[in-house]
């Protein structure tokens, strides 16, 4: 799950940061309104957490601009601002969720999880393929009911591939939402921690199709190529 975080106090969106890191997420932090707003019209975020007195441009504004942009990601507000109308303002220019300061870092990390299994039409909290089950509300896998070791790169991977069952997912949308967008991963690692995620699974779960991507699914892929 990739997250931009949108707050120009760097004391507290290192903190958030750090707890959506741990919860296994892929944090990406910005501190000014108009840079978040070109941030979210041009990369793949699956939510944000924005706050709405932001330097260059405010949150309220960022917010209408993306929803006008056809950007639909959920949106967490982060604000000081305990007004009722304040929070209406918030929910009228596309917010899903709102928060108020101060917050527990365990909450922002809950309904992020929340807003995304709603986005992603999850009445459910646990995902399952065949042997795998991946809990996401405690963000943790099983296999054949035991836990399953990963690290955090194969977590993150593993977890949006789990997100997307059955579909076609390329190798640009996997690596967006692993590494951090200023790091350019080498060409063969994704298909380096793809192996060992299936070393790992022992079954036949993720399907490759030659020049396309990945597709995690229980069932025989018929265009699978042993890749």
């Amino acid at each position: 799950m990739r997250v931009l975080i949108v707050e120009d106090d760097r004391a507290l969106a290192t903190s958030i940061a750090d707890a959506l890191a741990e919860a296994g997420m892929l944090a990406e932090v910005c501190a000014d309104g108009r840079e978040a707003e070109a941030l979210g019209w041009s990369e793949d975020y699956d939510a944000a957490v924005l706050d709405l007195g932001l330097p260059g441009q405010d949150g309220l504004t960022v917010l209408r601009r993306w929803r006008e942009q056809g950007r639909h990601f959920p949106v967490l507000i982060l604000t000081a601002r305990h007004r009722w109308s304040d929070k209406l303002a918030g929910f009228e220019a596309g917010a899903d969720d709102y928060l108020t300061k101060p917050f527990l870092q365990d909450e922002v990390v809950v309904r992020l999880r929340a807003l995304h299994r709603r986005a992603q039409g999850q009445a459910g909290t646990v995902l399952a393929a065949g042997p795998l089950a991946f809990d996401t509300h405690a963000n943790r896998f099983s296999l054949h009911g035991g836990p399953l070791a990963l690290t955090a790169q194969e977590h993150r991977i593993l977890a949006y591939l789990m997100r997307r069952q059955g579909a076609l997912v390329s190798r640009s949308e996997i690596a967006e939402h692993v590494y951090a967008r200023d790091l350019d991963p080498d060409s063969n690692t994704l298909d380096v921690l793809i192996g060992r995620i299936r070393r790992k699974l022992g079954v036949a779960l993720i399907h490759t199709e030659r020049g396309l991507g990945y597709r995690l699914s229980h069932e025989p892929d018929p265009l699978e190529d042993g890749a």
